[in-house]
């Protein structure tokens, strides 16, 4: 909204501040958090009122029930304000008519709805899946993925190229194949972080983690004589991305200062889809996929550990860890809950900062 009074009043010099991207990314993050903080209370007292809460016992991992007892009943789907609080905060510091806002806006939106549609089912105690079935969770993932990469392919300033860190002249062209790498990155990213998201404050403290590092990947990448001088791919129009990037921020502080341990709110799969969906989708339109691996680490080390498990219980009849995802063995060898918690933050932060270096080192 503010982008659009500043091209109406392009001759007024009050209204010139809100074309720079940097100012608008700044404030759509202070915007976010502030909207979490005054809705985040209200969505938590309506949630408790109408007894929409966590339940403890899992039938399909009793052994975290030791763990799990005193968080019975804490409210969920949270994820509701992280993701209106971010659309908000774009639609009044965001360019609308910017392509990348656009396509990343409707994968947060459509992912949320898919989560919001499993957390209802898992709350009413629907069918016999613990929320929808695997298959069909997957199939609406794909389409929606397969949707929006056909729209980036035929996007004219994106090209199918992959932008591989510590090589500046290495070039692999996927031609037509890209809109399945925009599948396997969307929908990979989206799991990972919903698969991170088993304690409190874990998988949000990492998104705001790997969301300011792309919202710096963003800004290089859509200013020519920066992408230039670093060798990264310049792709025209990238540079708003920071104001989405930066709103993720804001949402995830606000968000996990009700969501740190111990929780008083949980997001569900409303938020950690919508996240997770969003950051891929960021990622391809920048042309950091590759560094995506990196940069995310933490989610592709707890989405490697369930993969892990599930192919050596299939081929073996033997489980690698106490239980997956990797979280949850540490939980079962004795560690801490807080303590896993801030050494994945830890660590989320130190490959942040490895990303930020493999800028210069091309």
């Amino acid at each position: 909204m503010f982008y659009f009074l500043s091209q109406y009043f392009y001759n007024s010099t009050h209204f010139n501040i809100f074309r720079y991207i940097t100012f608008r990314a700044g404030m759509a993050g202070v915007t976010a958090f502030l909207l979490c903080m005054i809705f985040g209370p209200v969505f938590i007292k309506l949630t408790r009122r109408r007894r929409i809460g966590e339940s403890a016992k899992r039938q399909d991992a009793p052994g975290l029930d030791q763990f799990q007892v005193k968080k019975d009943g804490t409210p969920t789907m949270g994820g509701i304000f992280i993701v209106g609080s971010i659309l908000a905060s774009v639609i009044l510091w965001g360019n609308w008519s910017n392509s990348f806002t656009v396509m990343t806006a409707w994968v947060c939106v459509s992912f949320a709805l898919l989560g919001g549609w499993d957390d209802y089912i898992k709350l009413k105690g629907i069918g016999p899946h613990r929320g929808i079935s695997a298959r069909v969770k997957s199939f609406w993932q794909v389409t929606i993925a397969f949707i929006v990469g056909v729209f980036v392919y035929l996007y004219p300033y994106i090209t199918t190229n992959l932008d591989v860190p510590f090589f500046k002249h290495l070039i692999i062209n996927l031609g037509p194949f890209f809109v399945f790498w925009v599948v396997l990155v969307v929908v990979g990213s989206c799991n990972a972080v919903n698969l991170t998201d088993g304690l409190d404050g874990l998988a949000i403290g990492c998104t705001l983690m790997v969301a300011f590092t792309l919202a710096i990947l963003s800004y290089v990448t859509g200013n020519v004589e920066m992408s230039g001088y670093l060798y990264v791919t310049y792709v025209p129009g990238a540079g708003e991305l920071t104001v989405f990037c930066m709103a993720i921020v804001g949402a995830s502080l606000g968000f996990l200062w009700f969501n740190s341990y111990p929780a008083t709110v949980f997001m569900g799969d409303v938020g950690s889809l919508a996240l997770g969906g969003s950051l891929g989708m960021i990622a391809v339109l920048i042309k950091k996929e590759v560094w995506l691996v990196v940069l995310g680490g933490v989610f592709v080390i707890e989405a490697g550990s369930v993969i892990l498990q599930v192919f050596s219980f299939k081929l073996t009849g033997k489980r690698i860890f106490k239980m997956s995802p990797f979280h949850h063995h540490l939980q079962l060898s004795g560690w801490n809950e807080n303590k896993i918690i801030v050494r994945f933050w830890i660590v989320a932060i130190i490959l942040a900062m490895l990303t930020i270096t493999t800028l210069k080192i091309r």
